[in-house]
């Protein structure tokens, strides 16, 4: 597992300069074990024997000792350097090797492999591209059809950010769930977002929607950055505004000394708490808990989704 315990200046050289922010120790409920199933050491040998990157250790995830123990990963196409330097983020920053084209077919080959009932597909930012990545992306939605049928596709992707019609490209591939995260309230965005715009987000949302309202939307945010209770409850009306699905809220976790720290470790009563706040505003579906991430269990939630659809249309 990819964890970075020293000050990540090769990683992110961008954030050498400033100041280092001590890790703090994390509360009991925050604490996972080191992965050593079996299983684990299989998905990450497939991973590896198919050249491919994931978001679960490029991100230093928690979850990553379960989720890879049950054969789930989340893919990371389009290379492993993200063009972007949020400050909450583990992912190496930089430029960005050309794109592989064999990569789409890669990862089909390896969901089949594996026999994912969902798999959901993430990628860095890719601003050198002209379209940012949407016909690569596309073009992983069309190989994972070809090769994995009967296995529902996810998507989580970079904000589109100046390049007109890239978003349409993926809704026209026509995944099942479209995600992108607005990760923090808008005050936030010039010290934990900078390369991106709250409002572009939420556009990118809803414009989904707009086109084709049979995609799900999802959207996830951060908490223990600084935010209040009020601008986390702003946001969650924004996103219904937007007409978003499925939000998740989880908590935010220092990767390094040069990145943003903690602010607070949210308990899980106050998390509970949002969730309920969440639903009461009409969401689909909510997960928040500390450990939440955007597809932490993300195969038993679009079951869930599924079901939660047909519940709200039968009782319309």
């Amino acid at each position: 597992m990819r964890v970075e315990i020293n000050h990540g200046a090769s990683r992110h050289p961008e954030k050498a300069h400033r100041p280092d922010n001590p890790i703090q120790r994390k509360p009991d409920w925050i604490r996972v074990k080191a992965p050593n199933h079996p299983v684990y050491h299989e998905t990450r040998e497939l991973m590896r024997s198919h050249g491919l990157v994931t978001v679960c250790e490029e991100a230093a995830c928690p979850n990553i000792g379960e989720c890879w123990s049950q054969r789930h990963a989340t893919m990371m196409i389009m290379g492993d350097t993200c063009t972007r330097a949020c400050s909450f983020c583990n992912v190496r920053t930089g430029m960005p090797e050309p794109l592989d084209a064999s990569e789409p077919a890669r990862v089909a080959d390896a969901v089949a492999k594996l026999g994912l009932r969902h798999v959901v597909i993430t990628s860095v930012d890719r601003d050198d591209l002209a379209d940012g990545g949407a016909a690569h992306f596309a073009a992983v939605i069309r190989a994972l059809r070809a090769a994995a049928p009967a296995t529902t596709i996810e998507v989580l992707t970079p904000d589109f950010l100046r390049k007109p019609g890239a978003m349409e490209v993926v809704v026209d591939a026509r995944p099942d769930v479209f995600n992108h995260n607005l990760e923090t309230v808008p005050r936030l965005y010039p010290t934990i977002r900078p390369g991106a715009r709250y409002f572009q987000s939420l556009r990118l949302l809803s414009r989904v929607k707009e086109i084709d309202a049979s995609i799900f939307t999802k959207s996830g945010l951060m908490v223990g950055l600084g935010e209040t209770k009020p601008e986390i409850s702003q946001v969650m009306d924004d996103l219904r505004v937007a007409d978003v699905d499925f939000l998740t809220l989880g908590q935010y976790l220092q990767p390094t000394v040069k990145h943003a720290a903690v602010a607070e470790f949210v308990t899980p009563a106050a998390f509970a708490d949002y969730a309920s706040v969440a639903r009461a505003r009409g969401f689909l579906l909510v997960s928040a808990t500390p450990l939440t991430r955007s597809s932490y269990h993300a195969d038993a939630d679009f079951a869930a989704l599924t079901a939660a659809r047909s519940a709200q249309l039968a009782a319309a």
